[in-house]
């Protein structure tokens, strides 16, 4: 990066990329699917019971709490792999660096447009979902579902940061494609089931504070504990109260670990992108 940022060049990047999202109506398709699995979880989700009607904010938020972790990053995965690598295939990086816009910019500009479509989707999209049940809702009830909403953006900028990544190192859209279908198996269906065949292979020595901190080398796992450690019921259903050391369940300390999954690895993808240029 040389000299100061040109936030009007961010700008204007991150606006192009936004509109390109508005424009193939992606922000619409995937709001539209966030609201009906959300309207369908909290007037259904107590059907295996033989209730059917919404039950309360907890029980709707822990059980959309596994489905944003299955669509969120999958989501994001897809917006942002071929960010750059589909850029040089197309022959259009080199033409926009030779403006007078740094690498960083370019970066910074893209990864904002997109994480403007992917927050925007995820908003419109829970808040339609409940706006039927609006009256069932008590203040508490809100600030609640706002909050988790807000959990559900920063696992989306999460793994945007990741695709970024992804979309720098990769020499073409497929491997870039295959790599980020590769990492969702990993973060949300493959980490979680190696770390319990660690657990239970350590015959116990593995420490609970050992546990709780390879937790939290996955974003997805950041995500789930910021929401069930936000409700006493949500701690009752998980059973993770007793095993999470309480440091480790303290809400700033979770969102530093998420801000954390957001800043590094655009870090990362910011220094190869810059040592491309070498």
């Amino acid at each position: 990066m040389r000299g100061p940022i040109e936030w009007r060049q961010v700008r204007v990047m991150a606006a192009k990329e936004f509109r390109d999202r508005i424009r193939n109506r992606w922000v619409l398709a995937v709001a539209v699917i966030f609201a009906l699995f959300a309207l369908a979880i909290a007037y259904f989700g107590a059907a295996q019971q033989g209730a059917v009607g919404f039950r309360s904010i907890d029980v709707t938020v822990a059980s959309l709490s596994s489905l944003v972790i299955y669509l969120v990053p999958l989501i994001a995965l897809i917006l942002g792999y071929d960010a750059i690598v589909g850029e040089r295939e197309r022959g259009s990086l080199e033409l926009m660096l030779s403006m007078p816009i740094s690498r960083f910019e370019v970066l910074l500009g893209k990864y904002l447009g997109l994480a403007a479509a992917l927050s925007g989707a995820t908003v419109l999209g829970f808040g339609a979902g409940l706006l039927p049940l609006a009256n069932e809702l008590t203040v508490r009830d809100g600030f609640h579902y706002a909050g988790f909403v807000g959990s559900a953006i920063l696992l989306g900028l999460a793994f945007l940061s990741i695709s970024m990544l992804v979309s720098v190192v990769a020499s073409d859209r497929v491997r870039a494609s295959g790599v980020a279908i590769a990492l969702w198996f990993f973060f949300v269906l493959i980490f979680d089931l190696l770390l319990m065949g660690a657990l239970v292979l350590s015959d116990g020595s593995l420490g609970s504070g050992v546990f709780a901190a390879l937790l939290m080398l996955n974003p997805a796992d950041v995500f789930r504990l910021m929401n069930i450690f936000s409700s006493e019921q949500a701690q009752s259903m998980y059973g993770l109260a007793t095993v999470m050391p309480e440091r480790l369940t303290d809400p700033a300390v979770l969102l530093a670990i998420m801000a954390g999954w957001i800043v590094i690895p655009f870090l990362i993808a910011h220094w190869r992108f810059t040592c491309q240029q070498k």
